[in-house]
């Protein structure tokens, strides 16, 4: 399967490429075209035997706000709803006023060219991905580098950096276990551990205070995953990389670790359907592709797909 990271890709898309692209009546269609030409190429260059669209169906769930109040806080568009007598705030996601109806273009496109949407309750795109990778094996297209924790022998991450992706060309990176271990130096079965100890500001993940990524990768190597780590800080182990320095930062937040481990921690999700096979709907395809100026893309793809 190739298992599209989907809001990563639009959103690349829509930032790689301008607005003066735009469909018949006027609306922007830039998100849509680099999103459809990405899928275009990575078919073309991967030959998969089913396409599938993971979405964020909660691109917030509320169990990992629960756990880490700051996740994703940069991110949140204070409304207020209901009455203005009854008025309160909601948080929605901030997204650009010229991409939200794209998203929507999108979602109703993909069933037509043949490509499942699948999402679900209190889940992310990437608990989708993490849930479908088990089941065959998997290139997981995405800009998202949370996902290098799932690739394994049978699962490759393609990360799709660089505007010339967004494009519908390729300089996507093949992230194999032995490229992420180059990379990072860490496994990926303990990329979770580093971003755990490091944090993530993209995602509002405040990691161990004082603990960087040559750090936290150092602690890796010595000692292994979170537990590991923990154990050593407990006990009685000296010298680099456990410093007393270090042993007093991991002691000083091992209540926090946990709950960042289990909000970082990709795991499968029981409430996740596996996708249905569906043939491309090519007539009403084309007429809805000819209606938003996309047709020659979605031609393309067709072609790709076939």
């Amino acid at each position: 399967m190739l298992l599209l990271d989907s809001a990563s890709l639009y959103y690349r898309a829509y930032f790689a490429l301008p607005e003066s692209l735009m469909a018949p009546d006027g609306t922007p269609i830039n998100a849509v075209r680099g999103f459809v030409d990405t899928v275009t190429a990575l078919a073309r260059d991967r030959h998969p035997e089913q396409i599938v669209a993971c979405w964020d169906d909660d691109w917030r769930p509320q169990w990992r706000v629960d756990l880490v109040p700051s996740y994703k806080t940069h991110r949140v568009l204070d409304v207020a709803t209901g009455t203005e007598s009854g008025a309160e705030l909601s948080a929605v996601e901030e997204v650009p006023d010229t991409l939200a109806p794209q998203v929507d273009i999108l979602r109703e496109l993909l069933p037509l060219v043949g490509i499942p949407v699948v999402g679900a309750p209190d889940a992310e795109a990437d608990d989708v991905i993490a849930t479908l990778c088990v089941e065959a094996t998997s290139d997981i297209a995405s800009g998202d580098r949370d996902l290098l924790q799932l690739v394994d022998d049978s699962t490759t991450v393609l990360f799709t950096g660089g505007t010339s992706a967004s494009r519908g060309g390729q300089p996507w990176q093949v992230f194999t276990p032995e490229a992420v271990q180059e990379k990072y130096g860490v496994s990926p079965a303990h990329y979770a551990d580093l971003a755990i100890l490091r944090g993530d500001p993209s995602d509002g993940l405040p990691g161990v205070k004082g603990i960087g990524e040559k750090t936290a990768v150092s602690l890796i190597q010595a000692f292994g995953g979170i537990e590991e780590i923990l154990t050593a800080a407990r006990g009685d182990s000296v010298g680099r990389p456990m410093t007393p320095a270090v042993r007093a930062k991991l002691l000083q937040d091992q209540e926090e670790i946990p709950r960042l481990d289990r909000v970082v921690r990709l795991r499968p999700r029981p409430n996740v359907d596996p996708p249905q096979r569906m043939a491309a709907d090519t007539d009403r395809a084309l007429a809805f592709a000819e209606r938003w100026g996309v047709r020659r893309s979605v031609e393309r793809l067709l072609a790709a797909t076939d």
